[in-house]
């Protein structure tokens, strides 16, 4: 089950989206009803064309935007400004990612926090940005299916190398009779090189998923 303080923060959101006025999610600029960003914000950000990766970068993935501009400032705000309001809007925003996925998965699994890192931020990002997309592709969502065992220096100080080392061992399946057989849409925020994905989806395979296909909101690099 999720815990009662990610409930509560979708609880907030769905609260706010009721009687807040739609703002720009990246300087709170007044914008229409189901817009992301105001018109000077739009202009920095860059839709992908949602390719998914291949044998080179496991898992596959798709992403919804490229990293930069407005986009990597919603972002920052999500993470790192208590703006959790934010998420359903992002999440909404990688539908049309999300749609590729359609038929070839059933099981939503955020990437998960360390739970120190967790009661930090009182919110899994990911876990927020995921919960729209389970419920518009009608698949099941497992916000607690894995863990993060070690809290590891954040990914986006490190180099490439670094990376690969710090989230070694770091994820476990939580959920094993759950994971089985299911076919896994692996969610996140930011992709850069593809490590932390790469962690996820092994733990979920020693978990004996049938297939892991990675969504993130934007790709980096």
């Amino acid at each position: 089950m999720p815990s009662i303080r990610t409930l509560a923060a979708v609880a907030v959101n769905l609260l706010g989206e009721l009687v807040a006025p739609s703002a720009c999610v990246a300087c709170d600029e007044p914008v229409g009803a189901n817009v992301l960003f105001c018109p000077s914000c739009a202009a920095s950000v860059e839709r992908t064309d949602a390719r998914a990766g291949h044998a080179a970068s496991p898992p596959r993935w798709t992403a919804a935007f490229e990293y930069g501009g407005a986009i990597a400032t919603a972002i920052a705000r999500l993470k790192y400004q208590e703006r959790s309001d934010l998420a359903p809007r992002l999440g909404r925003a990688m539908l049309t990612a999300a749609e590729r996925a359609r038929g070839a998965v059933d099981l939503a699994v955020p990437v998960p926090l360390h739970p120190r890192r967790l009661a930090e931020r009182g919110y899994n990002q990911a876990a927020l940005l995921a919960a729209p997309v389970a419920r518009r592709l009608g698949i099941a969502f497992a916000p607690r299916a894995l863990a993060r065992l070690k809290d590891t220096p954040r990914q986006a100080a490190l180099d490439r190398e670094q990376r690969v080392v710090n989230v070694a061992g770091v994820f476990a399946a939580r959920e094993r009779s759950r994971l089985h057989g299911a076919r896994v849409l692996l969610i996140d925020d930011v992709r850069t090189t593809g490590t932390t994905l790469a962690r996820c989806a092994d733990a979920l395979h020693r978990a004996e998923v049938t297939s892991v296909h990675a969504l993130v909101l934007a790709r980096r690099g």
